[in-house]
């Protein structure tokens, strides 16, 4: 079944220090970084030839790099000149890969179109079709001011977090407490405007409802698990995944092990410890459908590989290619073909047409 997975650091591990090919094979990735340290290294589980064949034709594609110095080498950028300038790099390899036929880039409805008739054209083989991605901006840290936001936007930028991890410039992360910082509503109303959609994933609580407020567009959540399950910040309240069902938005649910199950702690629990496997996913997925009374609200956003690898995924994740298991373990759980395909790439196909409608 087509795939669409809402969130995908593709050029953080291209780049960011990982310093992958992705259009190479998971497997010789991980043989050529053998004896390599570092989180994730050896581990990776997702490239353009596994993405092809477990179908994940199309994707949210990230841009990534913030201003909080210490919380990690992706974001401890001195300036937000300086972030600026990482994000043109990592823009720069998703023109080459587009270049070189392994992306393409979607930023309105008809290119939209072209690549889901692409991926539904069953007279061309997969490993031979471009990947499709729509590109978002994960922590705004690296728009130097408000008024630079249509810059970003002519190059294509159709989404956007506004925070990151921390204390971040125009909001704060999951894991702090407070509102907004100084030019955060300016920023989100220039979203607004422009008709760029919200990505409230990692936003704070009292940062997310203000977003909700100020923010009048289409709103997702790429790439977030349920905080009844996994009582931890950084997951979403019932109360705010129904209010991300009332603005008809669609949450991705996230593959991250700590997100998945509670109890987890980052560099010390294993899963096959644990016990984890990808099914434990299908519990958040159907959290969500229950909330909204429907399968309209649910969808994929993996986060795989986006600073870790199988060392912090499920036991019986191999690569990316695995999410086509999904569907015959919501059909085991009794949902429909017609959910089942909402939940794989329907729900956020229908947001992407509300979105960019006009």
């Amino acid at each position: 079944m087509l795939t669409f997975d809402a969130h995908l650091d593709l050029s953080l591990n291209a780049l960011g220090g990982f310093n992958r090919d992705l259009r190479l094979p998971v497997h010789e990735i991980r043989r050529r970084e053998a004896g390599m340290t570092g989180k994730g290294r050896a581990a990776g589980t997702t490239a353009f030839p596994d993405m092809r064949r477990g179908k994940v034709g199309l994707c949210v594609a990230t841009q990534l790099a913030g201003c909080m110095p210490g919380v990690s080498p992706i974001a401890n950028w001195m300036s937000p000149e300086q972030a600026w300038a990482e994000t043109q790099g990592q823009l720069s390899w998703y023109r080459a890969m587009e270049e070189d036929g392994q992306l393409r880039q979607i930023t309105n409805l008809r290119e939209f179109d072209e690549m889901i008739a692409l991926w539904n054209d069953e007279s061309i083989p997969d490993d031979t079709k471009a990947i499709g991605y729509i590109l978002s901006l994960e922590g705004a840290d690296s728009i130097r001011t408000v008024g630079h936001l249509e810059d970003a936007w002519a190059q294509g930028l159709r989404a956007m977090g506004p925070a990151h991890y921390g204390v971040c410039r125009y909001a704060l992360g999951h894991d702090q407490v407070g509102p907004l910082r100084p030019g955060g509503k300016e920023l989100i109303q220039e979203m607004d405007r422009l008709g760029m959609i919200l990505d409230v994933t990692h936003l704070s609580d009292e940062c997310f409802w203000q977003a909700l407020d100020i923010h009048h567009g289409t709103v997702w959540a790429s790439h977030s698990n349920c905080r009844a399950l996994v009582p931890d910040p950084r997951q979403f309240s019932d109360d705010q995944i129904k209010a991300l069902i009332e603005r008809g938005g669609v949450m991705g649910a996230a593959l991250d092990a700590w997100m998945m199950i509670p109890g987890w702690t980052r560099g010390q629990t294993k899963p096959n410890e644990i016990g984890l496997k990808l099914e434990v996913i299908c519990d958040h997925i159907d959290h969500v459908c229950q909330l909204a009374g429907n399968a309209l609200h649910s969808g994929i956003g993996t986060d795989l590989d986006g600073g870790y690898g199988t060392e912090q995924t499920p036991a019986d994740l191999d690569t990316i290619a695995d999410l086509a298991r999904i569907p015959a373990m919501l059909e085991k759980r009794g949902y429909k073909a017609e959910d089942i395909t909402n939940i794989m790439h329907g729900n956020f196909f229908r947001l992407i047409r509300e979105a960019w409608a006009d």
